[in-house]
């Protein structure tokens, strides 16, 4: 039996300034139980959320997150009987952005997330998952601030631990995103790697944050870094408390950028187990 461990109530926000130690286990959660995920761990985005991509993130359905057996399934679905009977309430129709007035694919997935329970300014994360396999499928480990103590994204920061886009599907893509340095400017930074199993077997991605570097791991083997060469919140916010997401998107800018196979679908995204340390 997998341990379930909780450890940072004991730990005050942003406590631990950077240092050469990040092995003090501070957030774990192996899955260990049955059902939706533990909700003193994980919270919901809900709605359509980003990048016009095509899943409604619903709230604590089943059908979409749940574990079981020591993994945490996020589970993207086509789901078009179950949202014309209107199942959830909402205005289907309704845009989110003027890109998508004409009609919503019936789609639903979920996006975890630590916002508002758990949130830590450098240290190492830990996620080992296997990915879906899907032309469409977009799934993520990635942190955000907890506030916007810079400004509305791009200008407070955005790390990406691991993305991975079904059309292509053997890379895995790193990025940080700054007022300086972001994707709508095409000069984020950011790197990719091969990997040709990444939907057949579980790998671990890690990553490290510390005041002056960021580093990335696949498997425990370093494969990416950036270093802190600038200073000033614009190409560096990274000195602020960040809450960790997962999720599983479907379809929109990149994901959707080679079209979407909704016949593929379910899919499913499994994460093993979560580690941060400090």
């Amino acid at each position: 039996m997998k341990r379930v461990l909780w450890l940072l109530a004991s730990l005050p926000l942003g406590l631990m300034a950077a240092c050469s130690a990040t092995n003090e286990l501070v957030f774990e959660d192996n899955f260990d139980g049955n059902g939706l995920p533990d909700s003193t761990r994980w919270t919901y985005e809900e709605g359509y959320v980003r990048n016009g991509e095509l899943q409604y993130y619903t709230v604590a359905r089943p059908e979409n997150c749940y574990q079981k057996d020591g993994y945490l399934h996020i589970v993207c679905r086509h789901d078009s009987a179950f949202i014309a009977n209107g199942r959830f309430g909402k205005a289907w129709a309704t845009p989110v952005d003027t890109t998508r007035c004409d009609s919503v694919a019936p789609v639903t997935s979920a996006s975890i997330t630590t916002k508002g329970i758990a949130e830590w300014k450098y240290g190492r994360v830990e996620v080992r998952a296997k990915l879906p396999d899907c032309r469409g499928s977009w799934p993520a480990i990635w942190m955000k601030p907890a506030e916007n103590t810079y400004g509305e994204w791009p200008k407070s920061g955005e790390l990406d631990i691991m993305e991975n886009v079904g059309y292509d599907l053997p890379k895995v893509h790193y990025a940080i995103h700054t007022e300086k340095y972001n994707h709508t400017k095409n000069n984020q930074k950011r790197h990719t790697v091969d990997c040709a199993t990444v939907a057949t077997d579980f790998h671990l991605y890690g990553f490290e944050w510390r005041a002056d570097k960021l580093t990335w791991y696949l498997d425990g083997v370093e494969t990416y870094s950036v270093v802190k060469d600038e200073e000033g919140w614009e190409a560096w916010p990274f000195d602020q408390p960040f809450y960790l997401i997962l999720n599983f998107a479907f379809g929109g800018g990149w994901g959707g950028s080679q079209g979407v196979d909704l016949e593929g679908l379910p899919q499913e995204y499994v994460i093993d187990y979560v580690k941060v340390y400090r």
